[in-house]
């Protein structure tokens, strides 16, 4: 039993942003039933390793969900989703703009089969706009939004997160934060709503403090030499003598003050923030400094130094760690037809709704005829939806 126990909703998203979102909500509770066409369902079931028939990318983004095929194409499909919306009345969709209404299920054609019905229309760049029919990926949207140009060093360029940025957070998380706050609102109102989320929005937003900062003084802020992205000494990743890395997070002085005592650069403590050629040079002599010991000595060195100074870990170092194992962000359970898997646990803690073992993710139109029957048809009205090929 989760906080959104009771409340249902119907995914017609693919890949990840949409996904990613309804993962969120199903782990706290909420019944998920994915929407999957008759042909392919979601991409993502064939992408990554696959053991037997889903692929690990899938396998991560969907446990806790139902799912079921229907063709959204035909009338009986059309109507067997008006039915579904009686009680799954919160919908999450990816597609383009308007392709819900050219399938006649645009919001307000659903609005009139169940008023309280709330619609999340996930997209690149939005439902109006002169962008609105563009395609693109996490990749466009973090360039046309000014993160990208803004990420890497003045040698490197832009560099290529190594996370979807604007799938997960400025899409998937913005979503959810929305659903949630229009069912809090049909709570109060009873009123349904269309949610309009764009990616290339939630970018925006993401600028938050760079973009604050230069709507005020008109100062473009440049890659590789703000604040938080290697402009001074106390805020640097530095490579290790055996060819690993360190992050240091001393920004505030008193963590930097205790930095420069422990590796004995007291004359360092007053120059944290200072300009010019300094301000390079004490960046180089940090990185010599570095330079003179592996990464599993800084990491002694470091254990008692409250400096803000951690190592950079590859993944298999990552979920070896005993502070994710103590946080059982690493989850392991059994799938029936894929076997043992392990995957990244649920990072939301609560004393009230501790995460129990998940339910694995569905098969392609697994519970498509308990779904059916649950609203009402007849096992005669299944097999003609067969027939027809609507299911």
């Amino acid at each position: 039993m989760g906080p959104l126990t009771g409340f249902k909703m119907l995914d017609l998203s693919r890949l990840l942003p949409g996904p990613y979102c309804t993962l969120l909500l199903a782990d706290l509770g909420m019944e998920v039933l994915k929407i999957e066409d008759l042909a392919q369902g979601d991409y993502m079931r064939t992408m990554g390793p696959v053991r037997k028939n889903d692929g690990a990318y899938f396998l991560t983004l969907n446990r806790n969900k139902k799912s079921m095929t229907l063709n959204l194409k035909v009338e009986e499909g059309k109507g067997i989703f008006y039915k579904l919306i009686e009680t799954y009345d919160i919908v999450l969709e990816g597609f383009r703009p308007g392709v819900m209404d050219r399938l006649g299920i645009g919001y307000q054609e659903l609005q009139k089969k169940n008023p309280g019905v709330i619609l999340c229309s996930l997209s690149g760049y939005g439902q109006d706009g002169p962008y609105r029919d563009r395609s693109g990926h996490d990749i466009n949207y973090i360039g046309l939004g000014g993160l990208l140009e803004l990420t890497g060093t003045k040698e490197t360029g832009p560099i290529i997160p190594s996370v979807q940025i604007a799938d997960i957070g400025a899409g998937a998380m913005m979503a959810a934060i929305s659903i949630l706050a229009a069912i809090l609102n049909r709570e109060k109102t009873g009123r349904g709503q269309h949610l309009d989320i764009a990616m290339h929005d939630g970018v925006i937003s993401w600028l938050s403090i760079h973009a604050g900062k230069y709507l005020m003084d008109k100062e473009l802020p440049k890659r590789g030499e703000m604040h938080l992205s290697g402009r001074y000494a106390c805020y640097q990743v530095y490579p290790t003598k055996d060819g690993k890395y360190m992050s240091l997070g001393a920004l505030e002085p008193k963590f930097w003050k205790n930095f420069c005592e422990a590796v004995g650069k007291k004359d360092l403590i007053l120059k944290q923030f200072i300009e010019g050629e300094e301000r390079v040079r004490i960046i180089e002599e940090i990185k010599n400094l570095f330079k003179t010991k592996t990464q599993k000595e800084w990491i002694d060195f470091f254990k008692g130094i409250d400096a803000c100074c951690e190592p950079i870990l590859t993944l298999d170092e990552v979920f070896q760690h005993p502070q994710v194992i103590h946080r059982k962000m690493v989850i392991e359970y059994e799938h029936p037809v894929e076997g043992k898997i392990r995957q990244v646990g649920n990072p939301i803690k609560s004393s009230l709704f501790p995460f129990e073992n998940p339910i694995p993710s569905p098969q392609r139109g697994e519970h498509t005829i308990e779904v059916l029957k649950a609203i009402g048809y007849t096992e005669r009205d299944i097999q003609r939806f067969k027939e027809m090929k609507v299911i």
